[in-house]
């Protein structure tokens, strides 16, 4: 589904990507792991159309996206959410799920979409009326992955959700996150926190100095030494 081949990439004379290649296929989880610094971002900015590749391709579905202006990229049904959720605090939980229905496809099963995001996120339903920044990390979290579903994508992108969330919410998230997945959603997971994200993705990426340095099976990344030590000390 998301094909990025050879990837370089960079912000003016500074490059963060070197030779990246990576693969999401159709109702597959995969993470994208690195400490702060490593690129993961980039990497995810480029997909969205928010930073050009200087060199290498990024395709989805068989579409060349450099051909592809960043506006209409999530009308191929490609949900990217930011570090920090970017959920709109002024507005209300309910106008925020309806805004993710914007683009044309999605509008015909607004209302089918929307009972599906109560249904699976009740505390949504209840706080549905109030301004969304004044809902705890947490529910902003599951705001905006139910928002992201409200467009009925192919692929989701989500950049660091377990950001500034304290431990007990974290796994709240990564349950809500390997729930989601099982709709055969495909999902692009771009984390710092290795157990986590490794532990609910089919497969595994680890980038390193804007370099994928390790690939593999999720659950064999999880037991690779080198891995544990590197990002764990142990």
């Amino acid at each position: 589904m998301l094909k990025i081949d050879h990837v370089n990439a960079g912000y003016g004379d500074l490059q963060v990507l070197f030779d990246v290649s990576l693969e999401v296929n159709e109702g597959e989880v995969v993470a994208l792991v690195g400490s702060n610094g490593a690129g993961k971002s980039t990497l995810l900015d480029i997909i969205s159309g928010f930073v050009p590749v200087l060199s290498g391709t990024v395709e989805f579905n068989g579409v060349d996206l450099s051909k592809v202006p960043d506006y209409k990229r999530t009308r191929m049904g490609i949900a990217h959410i930011p570090q920090g959720r970017g959920i709109l605090n002024t507005i209300t939980v309910e106008e925020n799920l309806l805004v993710g229905s914007y683009v044309k496809s999605a509008r015909a099963s607004r209302a089918k979409n929307l009972k599906a995001s109560y249904d699976r996120f009740p505390i949504l339903y209840e706080r549905r009326k109030q301004m969304a920044g004044s809902l705890s990390g947490g529910q902003q979290q599951m705001l905006a992955i139910a928002r992201a579903l409200m467009l009925e994508p192919k692929l989701i992108i989500l950049d660091e959700p377990s950001l500034g969330l304290a431990p007990i919410i974290v796994e709240e998230v990564f349950d809500i996150i390997a729930n989601v997945s099982k709709t055969g959603v495909s999902m692009l997971l771009i984390e710092q926190n290795l157990i986590q994200s490794l532990n609910v993705a089919d497969r595994g990426y680890v980038l390193e100095t804007g370099r994928i340095v390790m690939q593999g099976n999720a659950k064999e990344l999880l037991a690779n030494e080198e891995i544990t030590k590197a990002y764990l000390g142990i």
